[in-house]
C-alpha cells in the first residue's frame, strides 16, 4: 500500500484521481444561482 495502489488515499492522491476513498469536492452554487434558477422553471 502506498503511492503505486490505486485503492488508496495516497494512491489517488499520486494519480490525480478521484473515488470512493477520495471523493472530489463539488462546487458549491451561490445563493444568487439557485434564485436566477427557479425563476426560470416558473
Amino acid at each position: 500500500m502506498g503511492k503505486g495502489d490505486i485503492r488508496t488515499r495516497r494512491g489517488k492522491i499520486w494519480r490525480g484521481t478521484y473515488g470512493k476513498t477520495r471523493p472530489s469536492k463539488k462546487k458549491k452554487t451561490t445563493a444568487n444561482n439557485q434564485t436566477s434558477e427557479n425563476s426560470q422553471k416558473s
